[in-house]
């Protein structure tokens, strides 16, 4: 195996630079959940009255309804 010189100045960059790549990998994948669970005011009014209803369907039963020709 061969020996490799690493200078300690270089493995600090390189730390840095991961702890850098790092935060903004987080800052994205934070900012995509955000996005997903955000809901318009009609969504949210919607998804109320959908849950106050008595009557519920299946998922299957909703597709058929939806897609119906």
């Amino acid at each position: 195996m061969e020996n490799v010189s690493v200078k300690a100045e270089d493995l600090k960059k390189l730390m840095k630079d991961v702890a850098q790549i790092k935060e903004i990998l987080i800052a994205e994948k934070e900012k995509r959940k955000m996005e997903e669970i955000e809901l318009t005011d009609w969504a949210k009014n919607e998804l109320e009255e959908a849950r106050k209803r008595k009557a519920k369907i299946s998922h299957e039963e909703a597709r058929k309804m939806l897609f119906a020709k």
